[in-house]
């Protein structure tokens, strides 16, 4: 896990290795927007539409729904999964089941995908997870899971910085929660870049506990 993480660093910003890690972005981005679209089911609203765009960025459409509930899922939700697949991905049979749930939800967002970009890497993502269980017996599954999950988090972690410190989007998810509650842009997304970081610390812990 640890030389996953080291990786990402390295190739964040290094020109060709950074081009790897460009895919896992975009399906970090389906799973934040499936995140927003599922807390949207869970209230009540009706998805009209996701999109993955290719700067990294997304959009769920919905009618109705708690926005309360809708717009902190995105961050929050992604960033769950992401500690889930860190969690099963210290086990073969845990990454087994894990990868059930990724394609779940990849499903799910190409059931709802408006573009082809996202129809394009939802697919990209659930090829490799299939081959690998069942053509190659699972051999290499749960290093994949791990990756993914690892991305994942990390990925949540960065954007939501980097939207708020660095950039400063006057468009990002905390900063249109800040707006309909009153509350400092900043504040949401200190608490959903720590809620955020403990679910990756999470992740890491019960997958030592339950699988080393």
């Amino acid at each position: 896990m640890a030389g996953y993480l080291v990786f990402i660093l390295i190739s964040w910003n290094t020109p060709i290795l950074k081009q790897l890690l460009y895919p896992f972005k975009l399906v970090t981005v389906a799973f934040h927007e499936f995140s927003h679209a599922l807390a949207g089911v869970c209230t009540g609203a009706k998805i009209m539409a996701i999109t993955v765009d290719p700067n990294e960025g997304g959009a769920t459409l919905m009618r109705g729904g708690f926005w309360w509930f809708t717009m902190p899922a995105g961050y929050l939700g992604s960033s769950f999964i992401g500690a889930l697949m860190i969690m099963c991905g210290y086990n073969n049979l845990a990454s087994k089941i894990m990868s059930v749930v990724i394609i779940l939800c990849l499903v799910s967002t190409l059931y709802w995908a408006q573009n082809w970009l996202t129809r394009f890497i939802t697919v990209l993502f659930i090829i490799p997870i299939v081959l690998l269980w069942v053509f190659f017996n699972s051999v290499g599954l749960r290093y994949f899971v791990l990756f993914m999950g690892v991305m994942s988090c990390f990925y949540c972690l960065w954007d939501i910085v980097e939207d708020l410190v660095v950039r400063k989007v006057n468009e990002s998810d905390a900063s249109k929660f800040a707006k309909a509650t009153g509350f400092p842009s900043q504040c949401c997304g200190f608490i959903w870049f720590v809620i955020s970081f403990i679910f990756f610390a999470a992740g890491v812990l019960l997958g030592i506990v339950l699988f080393k």
